[in-house]
């Protein structure tokens, strides 16, 4: 076991006040790693609204710390938070990068950038009774309820990665693509590259790092 995934760094601040909060809102400190982590994920899913309209490009952005202070948060900011609130009660955890395809609610993505691939989506593993599993906290229960589809659960056992199809089961909903791997940290750098690799309208050199990417401002 790398001890890294347990340690603190500026990304997942966990010792910082406001990330005490929440571990202290989400259990009283008896519940056993399981607990604690699935109690984490259904309140870091439900907590924060799914928001995938603001990406910053400014490192300071990317604190768990940070993160907590607004009030909606894309797959990235709740995969840092559930990261933060887990290594604070030493289950150890990391970032996990991919590309996603998303079928339902993506029509202005698809206006702007002309297609319906997601770059980067944010997933988070979490060592658990001696095996590494997946959870995706982005979507949460009253988005996915207005969508149809069924809120994403997690078990803790499983992987808990995506909805394949909507509550009918006819209308595809989510499916990966790619994945690139699981960090340590928040590979800023490299997440703008994979955007700019995907999204021909981000490659001008009106968008750098340091700045923040509004979608509803991308002509």
């Amino acid at each position: 076991m790398a001890t890294t995934y347990l340690e603190e760094n500026n990304n997942f601040d966990f010792s910082s006040v406001a990330i005490q909060n929440i571990i202290t809102t989400i259990d009283d400190g008896n519940s056993s790693p399981l607990d604690f982590a699935l109690k984490a994920y259904y309140h870091i899913r439900d907590t924060w609204p799914y928001n995938p309209y603001r990406f910053s490009l400014i490192e300071n952005d990317w604190k768990a710390s940070e993160i907590s202070s607004r009030k909606s948060g894309h797959c990235l900011d709740k995969a840092i938070l559930l990261i933060s609130v887990l290594r604070g009660r030493n289950i150890p955890a990391r970032l996990g990068l991919a590309k996603v395809k998303n079928h339902i609610a993506v029509e202005e993505i698809v206006e702007k950038f002309g297609n319906d691939v997601l770059v980067p989506h944010g997933y988070v593993e979490l060592f658990l009774n001696d095996k590494w599993v997946k959870a995706t906290p982005a979507f949460n229960k009253t988005l996915c309820e207005k969508l149809h589809v069924s809120p994403l659960e997690f078990d803790g056992l499983n992987d808990s990665l995506f909805q394949s199809y909507d509550m009918s089961g006819t209308i595809e909903f989510m499916e990966y693509l790619e994945d690139y791997g699981t960090f340590d940290h928040v590979p800023l750098s490299y997440m703008f590259d994979l955007m700019k690799n995907t999204y021909p309208p981000l490659q001008t050199g009106h968008f750098k790092l340091g700045m923040v990417l509004n979608l509803h401002d991308i002509s």
